[in-house]
């Protein structure tokens, strides 16, 4: 077959096949149309989870009656006119594509009217064929009608699912363009029904009514809400606590200037925040905006733009990272004094650093020594949690309570003036432990500790050049790594609280985050897991004994500790009784 020119309708369909792949793809573009017209209401009707009917209705500026013909030409825009403007893009939509592939493949109708025109203008589409433009009455703003998607490709309507899954989409598109923009006003129906109307919302009061409607009460109810800001950076987030994790990434919503996204390094961002307080199976729930400077962003690097590029992804990710995990480490900071369960999002007022006493270990010494046993670490404990003051004999200005009693061996109880406190005491003390190692031995856990015998291993010809060029960072991360050979390298030394582990993997991962980000935090996250098994193994134990001295300095620990909610495994460390719960327990005041 020679080379020949494709049909203009051939050309169309092709380029609907990345840009309407469903029902849910047609909703995306047109309200992101719709958007980026300015509109301030957005009303959607579905009929058959979209297969049958779609019709997106606005109130923003309208197109003139000799605009219509040229919003269904393939790259015709209004939103760039130059390379310039697509280095720094403000808009959602800025391509041409979305209505002229939205015909091609279904019956479109679009009705449009600018503010100082007397009527609005119509304009028909079924297959690529245009009819019109007509005379129609239409309030000021734009209305998309699309029937029948892939009535014309039998092939591709093969492909769509049942009405419910294909709605379950659209859905989950509209909802996230709804938290992206609580400035404007949506409303959705389904099949005549109404599945919301959501007001426009500018307070942050108001936000967080629509956060709850669209993301559930349950959600909002164990989130912090912060904002930071960085340079030309400044982050927005709710962020839910650890005790609120999920099975899967559903409740895990990020946008970058307004716009929702899936970008894996803003997801691993998220997820290296949580790292010490949360399972390893399970994911973290929140809403993150972020704001960049447009320039530092390339929008362009997926069809369907849910993926995006930055220029400084380093910078972008320890934003993200950092900022999250100081709101971890005391979220009560965020919100002020109010206390309440880990699984209730606890907000008390952040104390500053560990107390001076060591963390117990099963014998009742304090854990430094089983460090330096393991280890050979020059550093000297101080005194065990059995020697610290514990004169408490009220609960006022105690956050923790005092202790009034052991249940079982494993809880501690604790009154408060709101009720009681149960605490976990292996949870609570393992996590006291942790973190009193990761302080103690934060600056020097990447001592290097040369190998007795070398671990040579072979690497793709990338990899080994890698090691070549990182070999500062390497260093810092306490490894010798030379390259043999074009495709062999020999590991001579590793960081020293990392002896034990196996040395081959952790070298090809950390070589291989080399290769892939330019750095790694590998070694970071081998030495908390091997801190945290120090810590697990070094705390009091279940069944043992505590006296109320030792219960009392357990509390005071918990107060003065990061990320005390949970420990070490994501487990919580403590809830909460209100007397009122109790009262409804055992029927007073009825």
């Amino acid at each position: 077959m020679g080379i020949r020119i494709l049909p203009s309708e051939l050309i169309d369909q092709i380029a609907a096949g990345e840009v309407v792949e469903r029902p849910a793809a047609v909703i995306k573009e047109l309200v992101e149309n719709a958007l980026d017209a300015g509109a301030t209401k957005i009303d959607l009707e579905i009929e058959s989870g979209g297969t049958r009917l779609m019709r997106v209705s606005d109130n923003g500026s309208g197109m003139a009656r000799d605009e219509l013909p040229l919003a269904l030409s393939r790259h015709a825009t209004s939103k760039i006119a130059s390379l310039d403007d697509l280095e720094s893009l403000t808009t959602l939509g800025f391509r041409g594509e979305a209505l002229p592939s939205i015909g091609s493949v279904a019956r479109l109708k679009l009705t449009s009217r600018v503010e100082d025109e007397d009527q609005a203008w119509s304009l028909v589409c079924e297959g690529g064929e245009t009819r019109g433009p007509k005379p129609a009455g239409h309030p000021v703003g734009t209305s998309v009608e699309v029937r029948d998607l892939f009535y014309n490709t039998p092939a591709r309507r093969k492909f769509l699912r049942t009405e419910r899954t294909e709605f379950s989409h659209l859905d989950s598109v509209v909802k996230n363009l709804a938290l992206a923009r609580c400035d404007v006003a949506f409303s959705l129906k389904h099949n005549r029904r109404a599945q919301f109307a959501l007001p426009q919302a500018h307070e942050r009061v108001e936000r967080e009514s629509r956060i709850a409607t669209l993301c559930g009460e349950e959600f909002l109810k164990h989130a912090v809400w912060f904002e930071r800001s960085l340079e030309d950076m400044r982050l927005e987030a709710w962020v839910a606590a650890p005790a609120f994790s999920r099975a899967q990434a559903d409740l895990q919503f990020t946008f970058v200037n307004g716009r929702f996204v899936r970008d894996k390094l803003l997801r691993h961002a998220i997820r290296h925040a949580y790292r010490d307080v949360l399972y390893q199976s399970r994911h973290p729930a929140c809403v993150l905006f972020l704001t960049v400077d447009p320039q530092r962003v390339d929008v362009n690097a997926h069809p369907a733009k849910l993926e995006i590029r930055f220029r400084d992804s380093r910078a972008v990710h320890d934003f993200i990272f950092r900022t999250i995990e100081s709101v971890l480490e005391y979220p009560e900071a965020e919100m002020g004094a109010k206390r309440r369960s880990p699984t209730d999002a606890r907000r008390l007022t952040p104390t500053s650093g560990l107390s001076g006493g060591a963390p117990l270990s099963a014998s009742g010494q304090s854990a430094w020594p089983l460090y330096q046993q393991l280890h050979q670490h020059g550093g000297s404990p101080t005194v065990s949690v059995a020697d610290a003051t514990t004169t408490a004999v009220a609960t006022e200005g105690n956050d923790f309570g005092v202790a009034l009693a052991q249940l079982a061996g494993i809880y501690v109880l604790s009154e408060i003036d709101e009720g009681l406190i149960v605490v976990d005491m292996h949870a609570a003390h393992e996590r006291i432990a942790y973190e009193g190692m990761k302080a103690q031995f934060g600056v020097d856990r990447l001592e290097t500790q040369s190998l007795l015998v070398p671990v040579d291993l072979r690497l793709a010809e990338r990899e080994a050049d890698a090691v070549e060029a990182h070999q500062e960072k390497l260093t810092a991360l306490g490894f010798e790594i030379l390259r043999r050979s074009v495709d062999e390298v020999r590991v001579s030394a590793v960081p020293q609280l990392l002896a034990d582990v196996s040395i081959e993997a952790l070298a090809r991962d950390v070589i291989a985050d080399l290769v892939e980000n330019g750095s790694s935090s590998r070694v970071d996250a081998e030495a908390d897991a091997v801190l945290a098994d120090m810590a697990c193994h070094s705390a009091v134990r279940a069944n043992r004994r505590l006296t109320l001295e030792e219960m009392n300095a357990l509390l005071r620990q918990m107060e003065q500790t990061p990320r005390i909610d949970q420990c070490n495994h994501g487990r919580p460390t403590w809830t909460r009784i209100t007397l009122s719960e109790l009262d409804r327990l055992f029927l007073r005041g009825r």
